[in-house]
């Protein structure tokens, strides 16, 4: 087990039962996760004396962990990891945080409120973070030569947990207070997001100049249309007022997108739209114990992994108003001379998202990508694959 993997799973908050911060929020139960104990175990190992830094290790002997974000969710998610050690005692610690039973709405829906913003950020946290579980449980090799991770949107708080910057309740209390300030900044003005398949000709940022433009004749004071994601090349997702995202898609041909598609989110995440959620979220990460994460994590905001713990603070709120640069993650990520290993990536949680992007970003990189499931369905598809 590297050290720094060992005590990033024991930050997860189920070893010691203690409070880490000022937070006063209550810890799950002692022992109930052992990935957790295992990095904060490392803790005193790496106190002891100099240890081998894991990134020396050959390429193609380590593991990247890639956590999806708001969108992925499906009713049923979770029961395919039902039959791993303490993944019900994950869902237990999830629902005294949340004051309400997460695993039943995950497994039985229905599929209307699971989707709504407050509810299934939480869901997709703590269903990744039980997938780290599953695959502890598996190839627990892997967990062990972890080198780096990232999170899309939401999921940037699972890669921080599982990192060790922070622990899985006051993590998943902060995505709490995050995703119900998102849900109620949404409400407030009509807004959404629209995926947008562009060629190289594209330019997104005229574009959106000309909905704003557009907005302001319909007397709309000071628009709100621009990229809110950076997924790969030529493809975006642009956040904004309703009225802007109908403009583009009605003059998509003019703009030289190939495919425009609205997405089922309920506000205009990742723009200043979203300032109301600023606020709480500051403040629940002020009493919040921040740890400097023990594999690199890489920041949405900036595509860099993070370098000191007050840095995670400020991105992190930045980011609910920020674009996702997750194009700028995946290069940060694998970009590496020609002939070189790449490491074995690992997408942990609901969906397959995260892989199809990589794939349009690296295709090496994903030649070397598995998803770990968090379905029924999965866990069949995990079976033949490992059959053949």
């Amino acid at each position: 087990m590297s050290v720094r993997v060992a005590r990033a799973l024991g930050a997860w908050g189920w070893g010691a039962g203690g409070r880490r911060g000022a937070s006063g929020f209550r810890p799950p139960p002692p022992g109930a996760v052992d990935v957790a104990e295992l990095l904060r175990d490392a803790t005193a190992a790496a106190e002891e004396g100099p240890r081998e830094p894991a990134a020396r290790r050959p390429p193609g002997q380590c593991s990247v962990l890639l956590f999806p974000g708001q969108g992925s969710q499906e009713v049923g998610m979770g029961r395919g990891l039902l039959r791993y050690p303490r993944v019900r005692e994950l869902y237990a610690a999830a629902r005294r945080v949340l004051g309400y039973d997460l695993l039943e709405l995950s497994l039985r829906g229905p599929q209307a409120a699971l989707d709504r913003t407050a509810h299934c950020q939480p869901a997709v946290f703590v269903a990744s973070l039980a997938a780290v579980e599953k695959l502890q449980h598996l190839q627990p090799a892997v967990i062990e030569s972890c080198v780096a991770a990232a999170g899309f949107s939401v999921g940037e708080f699972a890669a921080l947990v599982f990192a060790g910057a922070m622990e899985f309740s006051e993590g998943l209390y902060a995505v709490k207070i995050r995703a119900e300030a998102m849900q109620e900044a949404s409400e407030a003005v009509p807004s959404g997001m629209l995926s947008v398949l562009g060629r190289p000709q594209t330019k997104f940022a005229s574009a959106c100049l000309e909905a704003r433009e557009h907005c302001k004749t319909l007397g709309i004071e000071d628009p709100v249309c621009e990229v809110a994601n950076y997924l790969f090349p030529d493809c975006r997702v642009i956040s904004g007022h309703l009225e802007a995202l109908q403009f583009l898609q009605k003059n998509s041909s003019r703009f030289h997108f190939r495919r425009t598609k609205m997405l089922p989110v309920s506000g205009a995440f990742h723009t200043r739209l979203m300032e109301p959620a600023v606020e709480p979220l500051a403040q629940v990460l002020e009493a919040i114990d921040v740890k400097m994460p023990l594999v690199s994590v890489h920041a949405n905001v900036s595509g860099s992994r993070y370098r000191h713990p007050k840095h995670i603070r400020q991105l992190l709120v930045e980011q609910v108003v920020s674009p996702v640069k997750w194009e700028q993650t995946m290069h940060a990520l694998y970009e590496r001379k020609r002939g070189s290993d790449f490491p074995r990536t690992f997408e942990v949680g609901p969906g397959r998202q995260l892989g199809a992007i990589l794939r349009s970003c690296n295709l090496q990189a994903w030649k070397s990508y598995s998803h770990v499931g968090v379905l029924e369905a999965d866990e069949a598809a995990e079976a033949t694959d490992q059959g053949q």
